[in-house]
């Protein structure tokens, strides 16, 4: 869920979010904001959103694979690795490719996501390596055989009140030495040239300034909600572990795009119209139907400019030995 932001925001997030900010969907949560997320209230319903999970998290491999083995360069052969707030399962399973000698735990606050990760799992035929745990990150990631040697949290913890609790919950669930992966922050997502000839240049900076205030507002009403500075590498130092590293991954499908993409585009710029409309002036809502439109030839349906172009920030700490 701050750049869950778009964490939310449409992208995403292949977990939860679709700013994604998305992959990550803990709390009953993608993050992934940004469209991806029902703004007219700040409660989301992950499960209802687990066909747009799923569309966005394999939409955006190619960047998790990236940060994968970047990952592996760091952590070469964990024996178990944690996907906290995995949502529908489509990047630990990208995890059980990449560490083909790991154990892979799927942990997520809605058990219809964590059905679908386990029935992927059975398709990718990696089911013998695989399980999952249905546990709020709040409270940890639940009761682990043994300490992991990777835990992976992409756009699932901004879902949780205190964010810092559920670092230390991370943390104790780690072996010495092992490795914490955070996917947080990064960009917003864009889709649209600044200039779309129709209605006012710059739709997209100011949907982002009102999803800014949703997602304030959804980081308030969490329960147990503290607010926190989103320093993150001091977020990880603050909670014991030694920051060793940051990285942010591209996610660049130019125009002209795939169907896959589009429908993409579509759904997170629907969700935005829907979500965000008590905050956008009646201009930009005319803007918003039009390119919704499908018999409008100015529409999203019928453009060639449009694209997806995100970034998504990963912050790595380790447990001392």
């Amino acid at each position: 869920m701050a750049q869950d932001h778009d964490h939310d925001h449409g992208s995403g997030h292949g977990h939860r979010s679709a700013q994604g900010h998305g992959n990550g969907h803990a709390q009953g949560h993608g993050h992934a904001h940004g469209g991806t997320h029902d703004h007219t209230h700040t409660h989301i319903d992950f499960a209802e959103m687990l066909p747009m999970l799923v569309r966005e998290a394999e939409l955006f491999t190619p960047a998790y694979a990236q940060a994968a083995e970047w990952l592996r360069e760091q952590r070469p052969d964990p024996g178990l690795i944690v996907d906290a707030g995995s949502g529908p399962g489509v990047i630990s399973g990208l995890f059980a490719e990449k560490f083909p000698r790991a154990r892979v735990v799927a942990v997520d606050g809605a058990e219809p996501l964590l059905a679908e990760a386990r029935a992927r799992a059975e398709r990718l035929g990696f089911a013998d390596r695989f399980g999952t745990i249905e546990a709020e990150l709040s409270d940890g990631v639940g009761d682990l055989e043994y300490p992991a040697d990777l835990l992976w949290a992409s756009r699932s913890l901004h879902h949780v009140g205190d964010q810092r609790a559920a670092l230390t919950g991370f943390v104790r669930s780690l072996a010495p030495g092992g490795t914490l992966a955070l996917l947080e922050g990064g960009l917003p997502t864009r889709f649209l040239p600044r200039d779309t000839g129709i209605g006012r240049p710059g739709l997209e900076a100011r949907i982002d300034a009102v999803h800014d205030e949703w997602f304030t507002r959804m980081r308030t009403e969490l329960h147990g909600s503290v607010a926190e500075t989103e320093d993150w590498p001091a977020l990880l130092t603050g909670v014991g572990l030694r920051h060793t590293a940051t990285r942010t991954f591209l996610v660049d499908l130019p125009a002209p795009v795939s169907d896959e993409a589009r429908a993409f585009i579509l759904g997170a710029l629907t969700r935005r119209r829907e979500g965000l409309a008590e905050g956008l002036d009646a201009e930009d809502l005319a803007t918003l139907d039009r390119l919704l439109d499908p018999d409008d030839k100015a529409s999203v349906h019928h453009r060639s400019d449009v694209f997806v172009l995100t970034a998504m920030t990963v912050y790595v700490g380790v447990k001392p030995e």
